[in-house]
């Protein structure tokens, strides 16, 4: 019985697969202003949300079957090469409907570009975002660099040094982007395509910042502790060498140990 449930339901998830097929991507307009485009975009998107929601039902769906065939290998191993199939043709519908979605976005920028101005506007944001994506990737390199010091006052000074350098970076081109992404945003031109963009800069330059100051924070401390311990053992070792002077001259003196206080004997 359970076999037979498994069958009818891979069966409904083909039978969804073909439909979503046919709804989504078997059907192509010609988007001649960017309202119709824009539209079609937030349909595409709808549609991977839909899609990638099943993926829940389909792992349920793989775990069920090869339990099964684990348990009774015989009614299984049908469900088995069903299963496969179906694996596979939900993974091309997930590659087709993000690529189509890709293909529309694409569209929809080279559509709202032949604007002069938003082409102008989109250009700079790209540069500016190019420009603080080279800075998070040192930023990020410098990070990674302090990682394995090794235990020396200079090298844990040379990498504070160089990292707060890095950190010193001025924050008019992160400004330029804020402005720039808010202007055509405003416009109502691009706005989930220079949001998602905005977002992922945003996050990890949020991301980025942190570990850094923190990794800043601690390379302070371990210097003022290395200081503190150098410090320690230089006026330990001034004190040995008085200590081992003012010995040797009651060595030189030949003067008994009993005869001095209790702190030289």
């Amino acid at each position: 019985e359970k076999a037979v449930n498994l069958k009818k339901d891979l069966a409904e998830m083909q039978e969804w697969m073909t439909q979503a097929e046919e709804e989504y991507l078997e059907k192509d307009f010609e988007y001649k202003s960017p309202e119709e485009l824009e539209n079609a975009v937030e349909e595409m998107k709808r549609a991977k949300e839909d899609v990638l929601q099943k993926e829940v039902r389909v792992k349920i769906l793989k775990d069920n079957i090869k339990m099964l065939a684990t348990k009774v290998p015989s009614s299984g191993q049908d469900l088995v090469t069903e299963l496969n199939v179906v694996l596979e043709n939900y993974q091309l519908l997930c590659n087709r409907i993000r690529g189509k979605c890709h293909t529309l976005e694409a569209r929809m920028i080279a559509l709202c570009l032949k604007i002069p101005e938003v082409w102008s506007c989109w250009i700079e944001l790209l540069q500016y975002l190019d420009l603080e994506t080279a800075w998070l990737n040192n930023l990020e390199e410098r990070v990674q660099m302090t990682g394995n010091l090794p235990d020396k006052l200079d090298a844990v000074n040379d990498a504070l040094e160089s990292l707060e350098s890095v950190l010193r970076h001025p924050a008019d081109n992160r400004t330029q982007i804020r402005e720039l992404g808010q202007t055509l945003i405003d416009g109502g031109i691009l706005d989930d395509i220079i949001s998602e963009k905005l977002e992922a800069f945003n996050a990890r330059y949020e991301e980025l910042s942190h570990l850094a100051v923190n990794r800043q924070i601690a390379l302070e401390q371990q210097l003022q502790t290395m200081r503190e311990t150098d410090h320690m053992l230089q006026v330990l070792q001034e004190s040995l060498g008085d200590l081992d002077r003012q010995l040797t001259s009651y060595l030189t003196d030949r003067i008994d140990a009993f005869q001095m206080p209790q702190e030289a004997q």
